[in-house]
């Protein structure tokens, strides 16, 4: 009976703050920290009637009913915020002033409701997504109270009270109420609801689908179908473990039937759905993070351009993994049986291809139709959130027009289109699932941003932030590679337990000034860490996207980790390539703008070493690469990405190119003839 009426709550509250976010982002008419506290009360409601305290006692009914309490306390803490603030309730505030206007002058309650407000942030967070960072919060905290305590190590200062601490982690937008939070608001949950929105009219199968007809025949296409739809759909969801959960389900399978094994094809998912993240237009959270962060200020369209090149180097380094790994799977095969071996899931009869041609003609059209609405609308001057709501217009418009075509013509099939015919019927009911899905998404989000933001106010109440940077720049020496190299670790490490997007936040806040005093362009170094910050997905030994690939393969955790950072090894050369050449990131060294023939000159170099790479790493191209060769490849690699692409580097680059062509060639001589043509 408390299950029943949790899950009502719950459909209630997601259909709320979704239908919240849309109405108060496009027309605003809450103050700042008001309209933060209301998007932080019902997340965190949406929390506690999700996530028990515990799996073990989610039926239990005292646990449920402390929840319940729990809940109310939300209510209260989070309410207060909002009437302590908005004018309309000026009758009820404290000594005849807003919550802001009282800052440290705050009468007893104002303390009481902060402390009890920063344990509830601290328990949503511990139960949405772990202990790792309520752990690293609670941290922070004891270094506010007790830092002139603190060694010469730890950057010691004089101390603060607990009021001092509650004010500004929780009762002022310095903390919970702070660019965290004002991001997930802003920009995150509205990418979040129109990912599920487009999942619900089908794009999930139409992008599979697409990539089927991409990839036909050609070798390991069911795991170049893998690679293809997860980074689309990656792009969607933002979320590494999300998407490897959601296209694994249909990728994985399909390449363990053409002859992959478990660990192989869990790692190739893990591997691209990590990417996805970082493929415009949507990409993940971190990337509406640069535009509040980001110093000088840019603009989303200048996000996208600037992701648009490495995201293609990425997957053009992963397709040629995944080549090079079924061509040798292939040969194997061809062996056993002396003839020549196809993937039995490579293709599909003509009959077959015309049939899903006409079920995914409306999907298709949905599809591109968000996109090109998404583009446009940015591309008129319009920023991302209004880019956004009018995709979500455009998506719900042509479902339910299609609909009403179809009801029209008397077809009453749900299979056309991948939506459900009943739900449409209900009229606005169709929204329900998406927005319950967008809220099971992201108030795990919501939850991290609050506590993320206990961690910010910190830091901006002590000024480590400031310390931290110049302990790390005499350090790093004044090497860019070697702090580079310390910020590639340190956000690795960190992104092991936090989400990619918390990871981004903390990073570029606290170390991200390193790499600015060193000379490097600012949004380069914001996407540095972005890109290490996904990258943790797939690095052993806590590779979460890995975790859950490894789940629906069936295969062993670690290998599957280790397999997916074997092909995710590309994306760890790409953030060192785009530091020392802007030009990837269609910027010059001062940030500007950089001419044409840079851009073509750096990406082809890149491009060229992304194959060497791949090659490298495979150990084969058309037969087996000796050590030898392989090594030579690597180097070879790493000269074409890191060598400068000055006048005088050229005639390097060249001779590195040439050598690796006769390795490639050589390799080709040696092909051994024992395939047999298919009769």
């Amino acid at each position: 009976m408390i299950q029943k009426l949790k899950d009502n709550i719950f459909l209630i509250i997601s259909v709320l703050l979704c239908l919240f976010i849309l109405a108060e982002v496009n027309y605003p008419q809450l103050a700042p920290q008001s309209e933060l506290a209301l998007f932080a009360m019902l997340g965190l409601i949406v929390v506690f009637l999700r996530y028990p305290i515990h799996s073990r006692f989610a039926d239990n009914p005292v646990f449920q009913t402390l929840d319940v309490a729990l809940i109310g306390s939300v209510i209260v803490c989070f309410g207060y915020v909002v009437t302590q603030t908005e004018p309309i309730f000026q009758g009820f505030w404290l000594d005849g002033q807003s919550l802001g206007d009282r800052a440290g002058a705050e009468p007893l309650l104002d303390y009481i409701v902060g402390a009890v407000g920063l344990v509830l942030v601290l328990e949503a967070t511990r139960r949405s997504i772990g202990v790792t960072l309520p752990l690293l919060s609670l941290a922070f905290l004891f270094y506010a109270g007790f830092g002139q305590f603190m060694p010469d190590a730890l950057f010691p200062h004089r101390g603060y009270s607990v009021q001092r601490i509650v004010s500004q982690t929780f009762l002022h937008s310095q903390g919970t109420f702070g660019i965290a939070l004002r991001v997930m608001f802003t920009y995150v949950f509205l990418f979040v609801l129109f990912g599920t929105l487009l999942e619900r009219t089908g794009a999930t199968s139409y992008v599979l689908d697409l990539a089927r007809r991409v990839f036909g025949a050609s070798a390991g296409a069911p795991a170049k179908v893998a690679v293809l739809s997860s980074g689309m759909m990656g792009s969607l969801s933002g979320s590494a473990v999300a998407n490897t959960a959601t296209t694994g389900t249909f990728t994985i399978p399909l390449m363990q039937r053409s002859g992959f094994q478990p660990t192989i094809a869990g790692g190739i998912e893990a591997a691209a759905s990590s990417g996805g993240a970082l493929v415009p237009p949507i990409m993940g959270a971190a990337a509406y993070m640069m535009l509040e962060i980001v110093e000088p200020t840019v603009t989303y369209l200048e996000i996208i351009r600037a992701a648009l090149l490495p995201a293609i180097l990425y997957y053009t380094g992963m397709l040629c993994m995944v080549h090079f790994s079924a061509r040798e799977l292939a040969k194997a095969k061809s062996a056993k049986s002396g003839r020549h071996v196809r993937d039995p899931e490579a293709a599909s009869t003509d009959a077959q291809e015309q049939k899903r041609g006409k079920l995914l003609t409306l999907q298709g059209f949905i599809f591109f139709a968000a996109f090109v609405t998404l583009i446009g609308v940015l591309l008129i001057g319009a920023t991302a959130f209004r880019a956004v709501s009018w995709s979500l217009l455009v998506v719900i418009a042509i479902s339910l027009l299609g609909y009403l075509i179809r009801r029209i013509r008397g077809q009453h099939s749900t299979t056309e289109t991948g939506v459900d015919a009943s739900d449409l019927r209900q009229g606005v009911s169709f929204l329900i699932s998406p927005c319950e899905r967008a809220a099971q998404s992201g108030v795990s989000l919501i939850a991290a941003a609050a506590c993320v933001g206990i961690i910010l106010g910190v830091v901006t109440l002590t000024g480590i932030g400031s310390k931290l940077p110049s302990t790390l720049l005499p350090l790093a020496a004044t090497n860019l590679m070697l702090a580079l190299f310390f910020l590639m670790i340190s956000t690795i490490i960190l992104g092991m337990g936090l989400p990619s997007s918390v990871c981004y936040l903390l990073m570029a806040i606290l170390v991200g000034p390193v790499l600015l005093d060193l000379g490097v362009v600012p949004l380069a170094a914001h996407f540095f860490i972005f890109y290490f910050g996904m990258m943790s997905m797939v690095t052993p030994p806590v590779a979460l996207a890995a975790y859950a690939a490894a789940a629906i393969a069936g295969s062993g955790i670690m290998a599957t980790a280790f397999a997916a950072f074997r092909f995710a090894l590309v994306g760890f050369a790409l953030p060192y390539a785009f530091v020392l050449r802007p030009a990837l990131l269609w910027l010059d060294s001062d940030g500007g703008t950089p001419e044409l023939w840079a851009v073509f000159g750096n990406f082809s170099l890149t491009l060229v070493g992304t194959v060497i790479l791949a090659a490298a790493i495979a150990g084969y191209i058309f037969n087996k690469l000796s050590l030898w060769a392989r090594c030579i490849l690597f180097v070879a690699a790493l000269i074409l990405f890191f060598l400068p692409t000055d006048v005088q580097f050229i005639w390097i680059h060249g001779i590195v190119i040439v050598a690796s062509i006769a390795i490639f060639y050589y390799n080709w001589r040696e092909k051994e003839a024992h395939y047999e043509k298919p009769s």
